[in-house]
């Protein structure tokens, strides 16, 4: 029997902030892949525009890590916008990674591996572990998102490379912006772990990587500066941006998500839920 395996992988929204390479937490967006034993040449459908349909494509590139790809179908649906900051490229790698491991029963090191591939641990960790994650070298520390906590999320157009991000900060950073994020992320988490909107709103606060790549997506600075007048407890760049990451509580979604269909009407704007499921594997008949 041909074997078939379906992998589901979350979005995932890193550095949280104060948290840069190192906080992360899984979204209710979505990847599917499903990898199908044919016996003939390599295919690859995709319902996004743009994305590689050879060997280049990541999810596949991901799953040659372990095994070769000859004689597979791979089919990908993703509800994750490529460029947005929302972990696209860790999503299809974790599937890719995945699906491998469990068609061929390989017992192989999935975040190792997807680390090695992603460049940084932040978006594969919660793709694969799902809820809040810390990464501090080695395995990460996992917990469950508290009770009542939702996010919005707001798409500006444009994509931000992450390489261009990445460029965008100093070697070097002033003392006094590493203590001000090493205090709120951990206020942030305290928050997080306590189910206390208030420490979490007031641990969202970043000096190290957002204000210096303002000029990257302006539009998502200026609405960051409106999240608390909109109704949020507060808001973070995801990622690499240009999407901002609204934080609130589930009775207060509805009024938040009005007010930026308002306030923003030139972004897409999406409810979500904190996901507390990683990746996960269904074989097929």
């Amino acid at each position: 029997m041909n074997r078939r395996r379906r992998v589901r992988v979350p979005a995932s929204s890193a550095n949280l902030g104060p948290g840069y390479d190192v906080l992360a937490a899984a979204l209710s967006l979505g990847l599917e892949l499903e990898v199908t034993e044919t016996g003939g040449e390599l295919t690859v459908e995709c319902d996004v525009p743009g994305v590689a349909l050879d060997r280049s494509n990541l999810c596949v590139r991901a799953f040659e890590k372990l095994r070769p790809a000859d004689g597979l179908s791979f089919r990908i649906r993703s509800e994750i916008p490529p460029g947005a900051g929302l972990g696209s490229s860790a999503a299809a790698i974790v599937a890719g990674l995945t699906a491998a491991d469990h068609m061929f029963e390989l017992d192989a090191s999935v975040f190792e591996l997807a680390c090695e591939l992603e460049g940084h641990p932040d978006n594969v960790a919660a793709a694969i572990y799902g809820g809040f994650v810390v990464c501090a070298g080695g395995e990460p520390a996992r917990f469950d998102p508290p009770a009542g906590l939702e996010g919005v999320l707001a798409t500006p157009p444009g994509a931000v490379p992450t390489a261009d991000a990445r460029a965008a900060l100093p070697a070097e950073t002033p003392l006094a912006d590493a203590v001000h994020n090493l205090a709120h992320a951990s206020l942030l988490v305290l928050g997080l772990a306590r189910d206390d909107f208030s420490l979490i709103g007031r641990g969202l606060s970043d000096r190290l990587h957002q204000d210096r790549r303002a000029h990257l997506y302006p539009r998502s600075i200026e609405l960051l500066g409106r999240a608390v007048a909109l109704g949020a407890v507060g808001a973070t760049i995801s990622g690499a941006g240009p999407t901002v990451l609204f934080w609130c509580h589930w009775q207060g979604t509805g009024a938040l998500m009005e007010a930026l269909l308002t306030e923003a009407p030139d972004c897409l704007v999406q409810r979500v839920q904190f996901a507390p499921g990683g990746a996960d594997v269904e074989a097929l008949e």
